[in-house]
């Protein structure tokens, strides 16, 4: 089997044109389409059954469903139902799920209070895991209390559900948990190599606690992708609206790839949130090239992979690109069969 390739879809796009991209790069090979919920935009349960129900073969993912915005059982029913939706391929559920642990200012602004992220993520991946064996489950925790309770259907498939659990992981702590009682971890995106490689190890010292390898546990990240033969200083122009917004809203992220104090107290200092494409487009122009090349896939075809293969070369297992540019079709021509 050739490397895996995915697509990352938020809200960017317009719904149809993703659905038809969706079917294109599976004739084209791609083996993968992670979908997001990190807004109040587009739910990916919806988007998820969407793309089951327009492809025959590629598998679906969250990348990631926020933990505090359902219950765990919920959780549990709405990806048993998509199992069924979606069938098998090759032995394997169509369906992976991938949990987060949300993130300010949004989920303080809708009354969500994140304490303890570490112990209700492990509640969470503990409870729906043993909900996916169809089994009767009871599960007493500080977060998440279960009362003998199953995946009560009446008709059809009661057999275990196959489904994969990944965390959307970037602090050290996560990362190590995810590695200890996951199938998986989605590897942050605007990141840079190094870090990829410094939360491989993280992740490989929770893989051990458990009895397990770090080949044991896939490794795909979101991975943004902002390619143009046409106009390579338009896709850098693009990359550089994604790089202000992680330097005023997620600066935990940029400050794991080293990204400097100064640089990110002046990008905070333009930015407002929810943040205008005025605040983008002022905030781009103190970014310096090196600094988005450092994070992304940025530029060329050629460039592009060239970065890419870098982060495959760290132990990214599936690249998951994130197209920034209106056309998603040349992100998909430029990785197809690539490798």
């Amino acid at each position: 089997m050739g490397q895996r390739m995915a697509l990352y879809l938020q809200d960017k796009h317009d719904i149809q044109y993703e659905l038809e991209i969706a079917k294109y790069a599976e004739d084209r090979g791609f083996s993968e389409i992670w979908q997001a919920d990190t807004r109040l935009a587009r739910d990916c349960i919806v988007m998820m059954s969407a793309f089951l129900t327009h492809t025959k073969k590629l598998r679906i993912g969250s990348g990631v469903l926020p933990i505090w915005t359902r219950n765990p059982a919920v959780i549990a029913a709405s990806w048993s139902t998509m199992w069924e939706l979606g069938g098998k391929v090759d032995g394997r559920s169509r369906v992976m799920l991938g949990l987060g642990a949300w993130w300010e200012p949004i989920a303080g602004r809708v009354g969500v209070n994140r304490v303890k992220p570490l112990k209700a993520m492990r509640e969470h991946v503990e409870a729906i895991r043993q909900l996916f064996t169809m089994q009767e489950v009871t599960y007493q925790g500080e977060f998440v209390n279960l009362d003998r309770i199953n995946l009560d259907v009446a008709f059809g498939d009661k057999s275990p559900r196959d489904i994969p659990i990944y965390i959307g992981a970037t602090g050290d702590k996560m990362l190590e948990m995810a590695g200890e009682i996951c199938d998986g971890v989605v590897l942050n995106y605007v990141v840079s190599v190094d870090y990829i490689k410094e939360a491989i190890q993280k992740v490989e010292v929770g893989a051990r606690k458990a009895g397990k390898t770090i080949k044991d546990v896939d490794l795909p990240e979101l991975l943004v992708c902002s390619l143009s033969d046409k106009d390579p200083k338009a896709a850098m122009q693009e990359a550089k609206k994604l790089v202000s917004y992680y330097l005023a809203t997620e600066p935990h992220i940029m400050k794991a790839s080293h990204v400097s104090e100064e640089l990110l107290e002046k990008v905070q200092s333009i930015m407002s949130w929810p943040a205008t494409e005025e605040d983008y487009i002022r905030a781009s122009a103190v970014i310096p090239d090196e600094v988005v090349r450092q994070l992304m896939a940025v530029g060329t075809t050629e460039e592009c992979r060239a970065k890419v293969k870098e982060y495959i070369d760290a132990g990214v297992t599936c690249p998951i690109l994130f197209p920034m540019m209106p056309d998603i079709k040349p992100v998909v021509d430029a990785f197809a069969d690539w490798c």
